[in-house]
């Protein structure tokens, strides 16, 4: 099976003056769980040049066991140092596509045509779409044929209002995820703040926030496994 992770290009957090960028335990973990699953991972960014890591996540109360991996394993590095561009991912020999989170994509990934035409290809396919925490931001502008959300009636998830409000950054991401996801007809759960929380509904796999990444990841092997080739 070969998966697209696609990651945030950007880094700057709003006006604050402070860097954001990917959430690293949000691309390890679910990397890992790829790879170890047997599958073939291949890391996507709109712009060229290695995605930004949240300076937050690599704080040492943030590493996990998969991010410990992730810092010795110099092949990933490499993969992640030389993203492929969003253009150069074939939809038809790809399995699924995935969405890490951080509050990067909620600039670029929740903004870009490209991003949007990319979940529409996999989409319009019936491919596997997966994404954790502020991941689903990639997927807003997202239409079917028809011109309605792709979201529209689907069981999901996401970083929450109140996690918003926690991380005390509610003022200044450029919208509210929940709030947007809401709005595009999403059938929106929770659990509570920084509670594991994943949803499936049909090929559309989303998980709440940094520890359901993992379960997240898990998901989406187990729908591919159910999948016909």
């Amino acid at each position: 099976m070969r998966i697209v992770m696609v990651l945030t290009s950007h880094s700057e957090l709003g006006d604050t003056g402070e860097k954001t960028g990917f959430w690293l335990e949000e691309f390890a973990a679910p990397y890992y769980a790829f790879v170890d699953a047997g599958a073939d991972v291949v890391i996507a960014a709109p712009q060229p040049g290695e995605p930004p890591v949240d300076p937050r996540s690599s704080e040492p109360e943030n590493q996990t066991e998969a991010t410990e991996r992730f810092a010795n394993d110099a092949a990933a590095k490499a993969k992640l140092s030389n993203p492929v561009s969003l253009d150069q991912v074939n939809v038809g020999s790809t399995d699924a596509l995935f969405f890490p989170g951080g509050h990067g994509p909620m600039w670029d990934l929740a903004s870009s045509d490209a991003t949007a035409k990319l979940v529409e290809a996999f989409y319009a396919q019936g491919k596997v779409i997966g994404a954790v925490c502020h991941g689903p931001a990639a997927l807003v502008k997202a239409q079917t044929p028809e011109g309605t959300s792709i979201l529209q009636g689907k069981k999901l998830t996401g970083f929450t209002n109140a996690e918003e409000k926690a991380v005390q950054l509610d003022q200044v991401v450029p919208f509210a995820l929940e709030t947007r996801l809401r709005e595009l007809g999403g059938d929106f759960s929770q659990a509570d703040v920084f509670q594991s929380h994943v949803v499936t509904d049909g090929l559309l796999v989303t998980g709440q926030n940094p520890p359901s990444s993992a379960s997240t990841a898990e998901a989406i092997v187990k729908l591919l496994n159910q999948v016909p080739a």
